[in-house]
């Protein structure tokens, strides 16, 4: 059995799905959102094997059955609504510890392992990783010393320093932003919360690579004519989609990356520069790729809907 975390919201985890029922593999969909409010976890030891359940939606799985977790997208817990707000931390924690030790106790393969999964997601490790393997990174400074990050973009100079969110949320969403100099006097604002400032890299390209075990897909997207530059994200509509063959020094090296990082999936997302050269700025371990899928034809679902099958019955 086949188990993906996440939710029924998720378009990604929807269409594996919908290819793992057409070919017959038996699958279930486990949101951590719903525990412990609306779900039910029980764990036995003791006897000739670990169990454990999750009695969901009327339903009860055997977690213990499955080979194969594909961590998509955990939600946070939630709390039943009657908790004293005194309690909630403690019951949070509780919770978490229930269901983290839950899934480090099964005999499955993870796409991805949560551990390293969580680990991965932080964009300082990456870019430690990335250097160490070899991949070139832009100049980057990460602090909330408003000193610090004035100093680096004076020492780029104008309309060279980018800054951006670690973390993008529906909620929070931020685009990538050239650092004007009307906004230098705002760096005292990083008092409340740091940011990272890279060097722009001027490109003829953004790359977004999409790798999934052995299988790499790549495809260098342009922002759209006369939209924004810096992010194509601005306008996706308009920006264009080309299917490409990344140099084989290159795809040795974001293997290289994955393998440290110890991940499956990723969407990692370069600069390519006029001159040809590849810059990595990130690695997502939970990326979309239905956006990329839709304006290229590569078959990148069905590819992640066989790898789990694959992994399943392997």
């Amino acid at each position: 059995m086949i188990v993906i975390v996440s939710h029924a919201g998720d378009d990604h985890a929807a269409a594996v799905i919908d290819v793992l029922r057409h070919a017959g593999h038996a699958h279930e969909l486990v949101d951590t959102g719903s525990f412990p409010s609306a779900a039910e976890v029980i764990q036995r030891f003791g006897d000739a094997r670990p169990r454990f359940e999750l009695v969901t939606d009327g339903r009860r799985v055997d977690l213990g059955a499955c080979r194969v977790v594909w961590w998509r997208r955990p939600r946070p817990y939630t709390l039943h609504g009657s908790i004293d707000p005194s309690y909630a931390p403690f019951a949070y924690q509780e919770s978490h510890e229930a269901m983290a030790g839950l899934w480090a106790g099964l005999d499955a393969t993870f796409v991805n392992p949560p551990v390293l999964d969580e680990v991965a997601h932080h964009k300082p490790y990456q870019l430690g990783v990335a250097t160490d393997v070899g991949l070139t990174v832009p100049r980057t400074v990460i602090t909330n010393d408003p000193e610090a990050a004035r100093a680096f973009a004076q020492e780029l100079g104008p309309d060279r320093t980018i800054y951006k969110t670690f973390v993008a949320s529906e909620d929070h969403w931020r685009e990538t932003r050239i650092l004007r100099t009307e906004e230098l006097t705002m760096l005292e604002q990083l008092r409340l919360a740091p940011a990272i400032f890279q060097e722009f890299i001027p490109a003829d390209a953004d790359v977004r690579v999409t790798v999934m075990g052995e299988t790499v897909f790549a495809v260098a997207i342009r922002a759209a004519p006369g939209g924004y530059a810096v992010d194509y994200r601005m306008d996706l509509e308009r920006a264009s989609f080309e299917p490409i063959d990344l140099p084989a020094g290159l795809v040795e090296g974001l293997r290289a990356l994955m393998d440290q990082l110890g991940l499956v999936y990723g969407a990692i997302d370069l600069r390519r520069t006029p001159s040809g050269d590849y810059v990595f700025l990130e690695v997502n371990p939970a990326g979309e790729w239905r956006f990329v899928e839709e304006r290229t034809r590569q078959p990148i679902t069905r590819t992640m809907a066989d790898l789990l099958a694959s992994l399943d019955l392997g």
